[in-house]
């Protein structure tokens, strides 16, 4: 088990707790923040799984998901704002 397992088996761990947060989370806030999360865990171990596989073709793929991610906040942190309470 090298080391980049170790953290795989880590950012499962993370996962975990992101999905509790995301079926308990008292507001739609506290799941969007979750659901961020999760991306971001998500992107990650793609990226430790190119580094573990050796392959390069996988890094264009985190960055084009990376850059979804950031509008895809700042899209549903609009429509959060927007909404009436």
């Amino acid at each position: 088990m090298t080391w980049i397992d170790g953290l795989l088996i880590a950012l499962g761990a993370v996962m975990a707790v992101v999905v509790g947060r995301l079926l308990t989370g008292p507001t739609n806030a506290d799941r969007v923040v979750a659901l961020d999360l999760g991306f971001v865990v998500f992107i990650a171990a793609t990226a430790l799984l190119s580094v573990r596989l050796d392959v390069a073709a996988i890094d264009i793929l985190v960055l084009a998901a990376t850059l979804l991610g950031f509008l895809t906040t700042i899209a549903v942190s609009h429509l959060l704002e927007r909404r009436p309470r």
